[in-house]
């Protein structure tokens, strides 16, 4: 099996394993998702409950993934066959869901990345005027090019392998996101606004009515709804059931301790993702309000913008930084999803990685190009199961997060908690003799209580509940 894992290629140890993972898990879903729920669903409230199911429920789904690949030394699209040959099909769901997501991070990276040159020309005023976002995503070629440019960036990384592409540069922009994540939510809490009727409010403020459960008003089914969103909001910020850490799992050496890799991953999300509530919602607190904060995806291309050009010249350097910050996320996570897809078509095919990368890029594309097309040339409103109107944007994300990954996450607890049994990753997880501390509630988690919880998240995607 070291044979076959050297052969595989890996990443050099630990660190690069848990920067490389960590870095597919802080993405855009932990920059603008986690803030706008958190502010939904009653501040600390939402992240108690969040926390809770992260240590249980996350940590259950995340180690089994990392598990099964390290296991079967296989990509997503394969390793499920080498668990249970019937049980082949499970690896084609894990396949589409990353080829389905991959397109559309794109566009929305190239979104990121013209914000990022406004603010790099010193045009962050242009940015806050009434219709940008929206003259920008409807514009024919504009989109295209920044799709092209953020493209570009990825298949670069993903085609010079795992040690020289992914983990070099994972180990490069980590870092740097922290920090500037850090000095953000820390600059965050010092603005202060006065408004037009007089009232002045502060980040201090904001950072309160975030950290402090808000219990006003609540209901039974409203705190059912914070945990049906907490549970969702785990698959955007552990990138689960998307079979990035399958594969990523199947890089790690043996020699590894998968356990403790986990639970550094795990605190690493979990802290970046709460730092980026600490960045947004006290800046937007300050200037909106709580009701600024209600504005979903709006808040990161909408409201944040604002923000930074009432800070005059200094909010132009904030808002850079920003979007850098941003961009790094982006890019750690969509690298993540391309290689999912790349490595399954070099295991499935024995395709070489050059030409893995290069079909699967080429793809993905043309999909992307039709992501941008759906804001102008193929544009229209189609209601989705859950209530929503989108585009074909929308479609894909809501095809892929509402049902493919619910599924995938469903099937693979029965797999490994009634088929193959838990004991399949337990011996991975404990292969040197390491310690499994929470082996007791992972079997009760893997067996019983994800399966409901996923069902029931599956039940709220297509709009049952």
């Amino acid at each position: 099996m070291e044979t076959q894992t050297k052969q595989r290629n890996s990443f050099t140890g630990s660190i690069g394993f848990v920067l490389a993972a960590a870095g597919s898990a802080v993405g855009l879903g932990n920059i603008w998702r986690f803030p706008y729920l958190a502010a939904k669903d009653g501040g600390g409230l939402f992240l108690v409950v969040y926390l809770a199911l992260a240590l249980t429920f996350g940590f259950a789904l995340l180690i089994t993934e990392v598990a099964i690949g390290r296991k079967t030394q296989e990509s997503p699209l394969t390793a499920y066959s080498k668990i249970n040959k019937k049980w082949g099909f499970l690896g084609i769901f894990s396949f589409v869901v990353p080829f389905i997501i991959y397109p559309y991070y794109c566009v929305i990276g190239g979104w990121v990345m013209k914000y990022m040159f406004s603010y790099l020309a010193f045009q962050g005023q242009v940015a806050v005027a009434d219709g940008f976002f929206t003259g920008f995503i409807t514009s024919q070629w504009q989109p295209i090019f920044y799709t092209v440019l953020f493209a570009i960036l990825c298949f670069i990384i993903v085609y010079k392998g795992v040690e020289h592409g992914i983990e070099k540069y994972s180990k490069i922009l980590m870092p740097i996101l922290v920090v500037i994540v850090i000095f953000i939510a820390i600059y965050s809490l010092f603005i202060s606004h006065t408004n037009e009727e007089g009232i002045t409010r502060t980040g201090l403020q904001g950072a309160a009515v975030y950290f402090i459960p808000n219990f006003e008003g609540l209901t039974v089914r409203g705190f059912l709804t914070v945990c049906l969103d907490a549970m969702g909001q785990l698959f955007y910020s552990l990138s689960i059931a998307m079979g990035i850490m399958i594969a990523y799992g199947s890089y790690m050496k043996k020699d590894v301790n998968l356990g403790k890799s986990v639970n550094q991953i795990e605190i690493f999300d979990t802290g970046i993702a709460l730092l980026a509530g600490m960045m947004i919602i006290p800046a937007v607190f300050a200037f909106s309000g709580k009701e600024g904060m209600s504005a979903g995806p709006g808040l990161m291309f909408i409201t944040l913008p604002k923000v930074f050009n009432s800070l005059g010249k200094f909010g132009d350097f904030i808002g850079l930084i920003f979007f850098v910050m941003v961009l790094f996320a982006a890019l750690t996570s969509a690298v993540s999803i391309l290689e999912a897809i790349t490595s399954s078509m070099m295991d499935k095919f024995k395709w070489s990685r050059k030409k893995s990368t290069l079909i699967m890029a080429a793809c993905t594309f043309v999909v992307s190009i039709i992501v941008c097309l759906g804001y102008n040339v193929f544009y229209f409103d189609l209601k989705l199961p859950n209530g929503s109107v989108g585009q074909i944007l929308d479609i894909l994300d809501y095809a892929s997060n509402n049902v493919l990954m619910p599924v995938v996450g469903l099937l693979t607890c029965i797999l490994i908690g009634w088929i193959a049994k838990p004991k399949t990753t337990i011996d991975e997880i404990t292969l040197n003799g390491e310690k499994f501390g929470r082996k007791t509630l992972y079997v009760v988690m893997i067996k019983f209580v994800a399966p409901i919880l996923l069902f029931i998240i599956l039940l709220k995607g297509i709009g049952i509940i």
